[in-house]
């Protein structure tokens, strides 16, 4: 470095601290002091998606439509408009009344602008009435609310005041740089703080203070340039078409060698912080707890179904095993991506043989001639907000037809049924592939009399996607035996993060008195979030005193625990875990309290009700639980588990006519669980009404196909009423 780039350095570095003293908070100098240097990977970033990531809202940030226009959402009217150098939107309010708000921070950019609006106690939160930014005539360029099928109005959990709209929980971490939460329970209020307003260059590759140091006193030798970790690979790569086959040449390093990834996926996945304060070097598992393949999110074969944010469609990917990383299709600084149309496919794949007709069977230049409509389809979310799946799969309408899952053909080809998809594919390119995941995990969603067998298989076959296995691994205690105990045990042990992270899951499905023996190894597991998940699943009398290094991992990772549900002391959903931890523990007064703190913060949350009520009949006093379940129900989203626990604190009270009306709301509701139907056939039965306990579980069977309970008791009930070819079917069903 030239004496006088060493100077300039220097001097931008001490003009950002004059600037803004918060920035060199814990080590983080700022990226205009980046800029001295990488100049080139500046100007690039400017205008990106990262750099637009949140800015204070002004003219020069603002894209929507402020000059008094409206928007009418079932008859509550709002007003966009500008005061001086304000932007205001007069809107319903947190108590539902018309009020001018300003708009403190512009939140993204494209295809829609959203808008963060400041309330009291450090809140900020996120205007549900967004501009979308796409051209005209794309349909753009108007207001939009992004609930649009009913009204949600002020007191709804879904309401842009509420908890489910909060910038400081909901977003704040992946649109800033150097975000601290800083969430006060006690006072209810947030003192949320960042470096950078946006998501800059120490967002990815850390603090930069030591490399600034370090390049002013020219001492290069530094490991990783003075940096804790680096995003490049263990070894330089450029990938290889074959061609005899028109693939890249394997990579033997696989996706160990991909530290990028995890950096990445720290934002781009579908997780939760359990702990604050992440660093580009830290890894994935010491901070988040990404989210397996779980209904809502994915569908049972991987596809996505919910927002999952790329990093759980990626790492299903072949891609993916091969060593692919992010950065081999977009370049990491304007997230652009490297090529344009096909040409990104053909960096790695031969055009001559998959950019062809003989390939794809399509007109080439159409839309089913592009590669990312065939092997990553779209779905909107936000109303306008087109993303694609990152599992690069092959379109399988064999498996809609077996399994109902969608598939990319039937997309397009809206007119034809997924059986003339198959057919023609299977023409074309020959069979489809066998030993696809997707009919284990559909077995141990929804019940089947091979889902045992078909999980344990899943689990033990490492050529599978991990996040597959891992998800097998959560699911399998719904079924687990002596046969498959020993599948869960070995699990309970990998190295392999997400693996790892199922079994901790699977533990809460397992009774307590067997948890120790699946338990205890993910108390020597490197990463924190999973070593304490396990510990929130132990309870205490379960962990030996001897070896003292045991019992001592077990308090480490019980305190963490519970420091990472303080850190989120702001949901009710953290609130509830500290009651179940507190309870565990011999803490009444604590689970008591934690369990009411949640309904006081979310009255709409089922779970704190459902909670409370199972604490207070553990204490003898079910005349408390009641009026907590009574409460409830007209409060909360999801009526259907306190309909249940109602019904049944009724039975035990001896009101079985009382009972039966919530037991059967319960049943019947959409949310049902099978279990919620047996114990409400069960009830039936056992007042004389065998028939009708019949027809609710027959009318079931269909939600829950080979569910253990259902058909035992289909079986049980026929045989009591003599109907014997009935019960045999049932049974033998039951055996599989």
């Amino acid at each position: 470095m030239t004496r006088s780039l060493s100077l300039v350095l220097a001097l931008l570095w001490t003009l950002s601290l004059q600037a803004a003293p918060s920035a060199v908070s814990g080590g983080y100098v700022g990226a205009t002091t980046c800029e001295g240097c990488h100049a080139a990977e500046y100007e690039q970033w400017q205008d990106s998606h990262h750099d637009l990531a949140m800015e204070p809202a002004n003219g020069d940030t603002v894209l929507g439509d402020f000059s008094d226009a409206t928007f009418d959402y079932f008859g509550t009217v709002s007003t966009f408009s500008r005061k001086d150098e304000r932007y205001i939107v007069r809107t319903d309010g947190p108590d539902g009344k018309l009020t001018d708000f300003p708009i403190a921070y512009t939140f993204g950019v494209y295809p829609l602008q959203q808008y963060l609006i400041e309330l009291p106690g450090g809140r900020l939160q996120a205007l549900s009435i967004v501009w979308d930014s796409r051209p005209e005539a794309e349909g753009g360029q108007r207001w939009y609310h992004l609930y649009p099928e009913e009204p949600i109005r002020a007191g709804d959990e879904l309401h842009w005041t509420g908890l489910n709209q909060n910038w400081n929980f909901m977003c704040a971490d992946c649109h800033s740089t150097n975000l601290q939460k800083n969430y006060d329970l006690d006072t209810a209020t947030y003192d949320t703080t960042w470096s950078e307003i946006d998501v800059a260059c120490e967002a990815c590759h850390g603090p930069g203070k030591t490399h600034v140091v370090a390049v002013q006193n020219d001492n290069r030798g530094l490991q990783h340039g003075g940096f804790k970790g680096s995003l490049s690979r263990a070894e330089p790569r450029a990938w290889a078409i074959d061609p005899k086959t028109g693939n890249p040449q394997p990579w033997s390093h696989g996706p160990e060698a991909q530290p990028e990834l995890e950096v990445c996926a720290q934002c781009h996945s579908r997780r939760a912080t359990q702990f604050h304060g992440a660093r580009p070097q830290d890894g994935l598992f010491n901070h988040f707890m990404p989210s397996l393949l779980e209904e809502g999110l994915y569908h049972v074969d991987g596809q996505i179904d919910g927002e999952v944010f790329v990093y759980g469609s990626f790492v299903q990917s072949k891609m993916y095993h091969a060593g692919v990383t992010c950065s081999d299709c977009h370049n990491p600084h304007s997230l652009d991506l490297k090529a344009e149309g096909n040409a990104v496919c053909g960096q790695c794949h031969q055009a001559s043989k998959y950019d062809a007709e003989t390939h794809h069977g399509h007109p080439q230049d159409s839309a089913g001639a592009q590669c990312v409509n065939c092997h990553m389809p779209e779905k909107t979310y936000m109303g306008v907000d087109d993303r694609r799946d990152h599992s690069f799969r092959i379109p399988r309408p064999d498996l809609s037809v077996a399994l109902g899952v969608p598939n990319t053909c039937n997309q397009c080809h809206t007119e034809k049924e997924a059986q003339w998809a198959a057919a023609a594919l299977e023409k074309r390119h020959g069979p489809p592939p066998t030993g696809h995941f997707a009919k284990a995990l559909q077995a141990g969603r929804y019940g089947g009399n091979q889902a045992e067998t078909l999980l344990s298989e899943l689990i033990l076959d490492t050529t599978q996607p991990a996040i597959a296995r891992a998800t097998a691994v959560s699911l399998l205690p719904r079924y687990l035996s002596g046969q498959s105990a020993a599948v869960l045990q070995q699990a309970s042990r990998s190295e392999e993060p997400l693996v790892a992270l199922g079994a901790a899951q699977a533990l809460n499905g397992i009774p307590e008195r067997y948890r120790p023996m699946f338990g205890l190894p993910g108390l020597y597991d490197q990463h924190r979030v999973i070593r304490s998940l396990v510990a929130s699943n132990l309870p205490p009398n379960a962990v030996p005193a001897n070896p003292p290094e045991l019992s001592q991992r077990y308090d480490a990772a019980l305190a963490d625990y519970i420091q990472s549900q303080l850190n989120n002391a702001d949901r009710p959903e953290s609130l509830v875990n500290l009651g179940g931890i507190y309870w565990q523990l011999g803490e009444p007064d604590n689970v008591e309290a934690y369990y009411r703190k949640a309904i006081e913060q979310a009255p709409y949350y089922t779970p704190a009700y459902v909670n409370l009520a199972d604490f207070l009949r553990s204490q003898g006093d079910d005349v408390g639980g009641r009026k907590v379940l009574e409460q409830a129900l007209p409060a909360v989203t999801d009526p259907a588990p306190i309909q249940h626990s109602l019904g049944l604190l009724l039975v035990r009270q001896q009101q079985t006519g009382d009972a039966m009306p919530y037991l059967r709301k319960a049943a019947e509701s959409p949310s049902a669980t099978a279990r919620y139907v047996y114990v409400y056939a069960v009830a039936l039965n056992s007042s004389g009404q065998t028939r009708q306990a019949i027809d609710v579980l027959e009318s079931a069977y269909p939600r829950f196909p080979g569910n253990a309970e259902i058909l035992s008791a289909l079986a049980s009930f026929y045989r009591s009423l003599g109907l014997d070819d009935e019960a045999q079917r049932y049974e033998k069903l039951l055996r599989g």
